[in-house]
């Protein structure tokens, strides 16, 4: 019998970025019933309201909750008390009411913004204490860590089945292009994508680019998960990731090739790099339940970059 069967299950963000794809691995991998699947929008239900949280889990057997809120350097850095609060209230009361309601499985996603600015590379989901988060993303990464101490202190306290997976940098299709909001991959496709637009002969990317970031593709973030919420019951958190690194500087580089541009990469070493370096240890979640990334980052960019090309509004 397959773990999936019978079980009602609500994904919440499941029409964002990420719970989109697991919404749809959900139906076309698993043949979860369409009646058997929520996933409401945020204007639907507000987390941020108790008796929305309430509303949300009747009935409902897994919670997946990847609802959040979040940005890259620049909006986090600008939004650092809402970004606390909203993150912290929703699932503070998303996991409160699953425990209610009796729901069999909570599964919390995290963030590699929880971890210590200077953390050993790579980074072992040992190491998560060992200090303060890099300071422009600290707020956004104690929100979700708490949801950390939360999950922990239910299972001590009540018993009540949850998980924490620590996500690396996502990208792939459907992703944030706003340059307001945008996250590093989704911003240089768009700035780049601009340039080639406006006949512009340059760019100015922020920082230094000796900055390193790991990226996991969307794909198999979704995957990742649906993995550990199947075969995963464990109290320490997990980290999902591609375990692979790579620089700013030679990112930049990698896109602007993909898309054919050959003007001048200026950098605004004014602007902040954000953490040093990131990479995860991804040992315990091939270990635990089977998840290796399977998506590298030169098919996953190509992947990006069609599907922005393809669904960009000119104007």
């Amino acid at each position: 019998m397959s773990f999936w069967e019978g079980k009602r299950i609500l994904v919440t963000g499941g029409h964002g970025f990420l719970g989109s794809f697991v919404v749809e691995k959900l139906l076309n991998e698993q043949k979860i019933p369409k009646d058997a699947l929520v996933a409401p929008t945020s204007k639907d239900l507000d987390l941020r309201v108790w008796k929305n949280c309430v509303r949300a889990v009747e009935d409902i057997d897994i919670v997946i909750h990847i609802a959040g809120r979040g940005g890259g350097i620049g909006y986090n850095k600008k939004h650092p008390g809402s970004l606390f609060f909203d993150n912290i209230i929703m699932n503070s009361f998303m996991m409160e009411a699953a425990r209610q309601a009796g729901v069999q499985k909570f599964v919390s996603i995290g963030t590699v913004c929880s971890y210590p600015k200077f953390t050993p590379v790579p980074f072992r989901e040992e190491a998560l204490w060992d200090g303060y988060p890099e300071e422009t993303n600290a707020a956004y990464g104690l929100s979700k860590k708490m949801a950390l101490v939360q999950s922990q202190a239910y299972r001590q306290q009540y018993g009540f089945n949850s998980i924490h997976l620590l996500m690396a940098n996502l990208y792939g299709p459907r992703d944030n292009f706003d340059p307001d909001q945008s996250h590093v991959i989704p911003a240089l496709i768009r700035k780049i994508v601009d340039a080639i637009h406006q006949n512009k002969d340059e760019i100015t990317v922020w920082g230094t680019g000796n900055a390193s970031r790991e990226f996991l593709y969307v794909e198999d973030a979704a995957e990742g998960i649906l993995l550990a919420t199947e075969r995963y019951d464990g109290s320490e958190p997990v980290n999902l990731g591609s375990g692979h690194e790579v620089k700013i500087r030679d990112l930049v580089e990698k896109i602007a090739q993909l898309l054919g541009f050959r003007g001048k990469i200026k950098w605004d070493t004014t602007k902040p790099d954000g953490q040093p370096r990131r990479m995860l240890d991804v040992s315990k979640a091939e270990r635990l339940f089977g998840f290796k990334a399977r998506t590298g980052l030169d098919e996953g960019l190509r992947r990006t970059i069609d599907w922005y090309l393809k669904n960009r509004e000119y104007g």
